[in-house]
């Protein structure tokens, strides 16, 4: 897929670990440039690093996603120095703490929506312009099939996905007539850090890598794919839609 996505510019939430930095290498060795968001500065060098070693380039951005008006920032800046959007993927998440509900601090209750809901609630604020003025804009966010199939402790982050599969989905249907497609991505077990937290007993290589999440997911971020408002899920190497 190499050189595919050459000249687009491509936003990636979460991007110094796990599905977001496979995201981020995945779409630089496709031509795009990325500009990659993560809390960690040393992690987010890293992956500069291992972009330019594979040619590619990319614009670091160490940021709190909490900080709503950084977001706002990053979306002027993108304009002034691109004055579009091809791809934002947004992928950073907390999980939060399992428990009851009742058990759950406010200050936990509040930071898992605040980064798993209003951060891209206003990614989409800041962003909409830029995709709209891309050729064709496409946004991807990432679910869980918590927010779908519900059990009990997972109440915080349950609440957070399935607000914002109905985000996601609101913003597709309003963007439906124009070239943007937006859509989400539940990746099932994945072995990611936040995935060993909350199931600390599970042999990591017993579920997909991230890269392999991203490989099947990758073309969801191309033009020729006009799906949009869909939930895709991960399943034995391949996306199919949510609930078939």
């Amino acid at each position: 897929m190499t050189g595919t996505l050459h000249g687009a510019v491509a936003l990636v939430t979460g991007a110094s670990r796990g599905i977001g930095r496979a995201f981020a290498l995945a779409l630089a060795n496709a031509g795009a440039h990325v500009v990659a968001v993560a809390r960690t500065q040393g992690g987010l060098e890293e992956l500069d690093d291992e972009i330019k070693r594979g040619g590619g380039a990319a614009t670091l951005v160490p940021a709190d996603l909490q900080d709503f008006a950084a977001i706002d920032r990053l979306g002027a800046a993108i304009y002034q120095r691109w004055g579009k959007l091809d791809i934002l993927l947004g992928n950073a998440g907390v999980l939060g703490k399992l428990s009851p509900l009742g058990h759950i601090e406010p200050k936990t209750w509040d930071e898992v929506m605040a980064v798993n809901v209003t951060a891209n609630w206003r990614l989409i604020r800041s962003c909409d312009p830029l995709l709209r003025a891309a050729p064709a804009g496409r946004a991807l966010f990432l679910s869980s099939g918590a927010a779908r199939r519900i059990k009990p402790f997972w109440g915080g982050y349950a609440v957070s996905k399935a607000a914002l599969d109905a985000l996601v989905k609101t913003y597709a249907y309003e963007t439906a007539t124009t070239a943007v497609r937006a859509n989400l991505l539940s990746p099932g077990p994945v072995r990611t850090r936040m995935r060993a937290h909350a199931m600390p007993g599970e042999d990591p290589f017993s579920i997909p890598a991230p890269e392999e999440i991203v490989a099947a997911a990758l073309p969801l971020l191309l033009p020729g794919r006009d799906e949009t408002g869909e939930i895709f899920e991960y399943r034995e190497g391949s996306l199919r839609l949510a609930g078939q």
